[in-house]
């Protein structure tokens, strides 16, 4: 039976791997992303986690396979079909990645010149307010914002385009656990208010099992023998907190066992 548009994945990694300088990160790495999920990626740092994300935005390309993004390959596509493409990406950076020299209002604002400036502010307006913030922020320079509130600018712009799919690069990295839980929530009431399909990178269990729908871990190649997979779970938040692999349960607990003799 052919496959219609909407059952068609809107994120597909057929086989890919990545190599830098001859090493591997990432091997033969099969990955469907349907439309409407959020999927929490977690695992060990160096496992390929970022990388994963920045294959996605076409910042990347991979060694060998295919990255397909609605039903295009990436590396089929030219400069300007890419950059149409990213446009229907929302990115939050691990850092906000928020620009220095501009303030709130500017960077929430950047991307968005195509509007009229009612229009723009009204949009930059909605955007602040989504993420909890008012709209007096917008004339402070990111210098002036505690970490939680760079974490909320950056959502807001990544936002501001009216993504189809987000990408969450470590939302909760840095954030004291109070914050941490209101970035989970912003997550949440994203998916909520808009069509969205949603990728989440983390090393925060909190936050795995609070936003995901599907949680996939990633393991280190060094790790691993060469005829092993690199996917060691897919599944249900439900299923994740039930696995039996021992590397499972160790990293979900938060566990050193042996690897403090290492």
């Amino acid at each position: 039976m052919t496959e219609s548009i909407d059952d068609r994945p809107i994120i597909a990694l057929h086989d890919v791997t990545v190599q830098f300088e001859g090493q591997a990160v990432l091997r033969k790495i099969n990955l469907d992303v349907v439309r409407g999920q959020t999927v929490v990626i977690i695992g060990e740092s160096g496992c390929g986690k970022t990388v994963l994300l920045k294959l996605i935005v076409g910042l990347l390309q991979p060694t060998l396979g295919r990255v397909i993004i609605d039903g295009k390959p990436l590396n089929e596509l030219n400069e300007t079909q890419l950059i149409d493409l990213r446009l229907r990406l929302g990115f939050l950076f691990q850092g906000a990645a928020l620009f220095d020299s501009l303030n709130v209002f500017d960077n929430v604002a950047f991307g968005l010149h195509r509007l009229q400036k009612p229009e723009l502010r009204e949009r930059v307006r909605q955007r602040l307010q989504e993420v909890g913030l008012p709209a007096s922020v917008g004339l402070k320079m990111p210098a002036e914002l505690s970490g939680g509130m760079k974490k909320r600018v950056g959502l807001a712009r990544a936002l501001a385009l009216d993504p189809e799919v987000m990408l969450y690069d470590e939302p909760t990295t840095g954030l004291d656990p109070i914050m941490s839980d209101v970035i989970n929530d912003l997550i949440l009431q994203t998916r909520k208010s808009r069509p969205l399909t949603s990728i989440v990178v983390t090393h925060d269990m909190k936050t795995a099992f609070k936003v995901a729908d599907r949680a996939v871990m990633f393991y280190p190649l060094s790790r691993l023998g060469p005829d092993e997979p690199q996917i060691l779970f897919d599944g249900t938040p439900d299923e994740l907190a039930r696995s039996t692999d021992p590397r499972v349960h160790q990293f979900i607990k938060g566990e050193a066992g042996d690897r403090a003799r290492e």
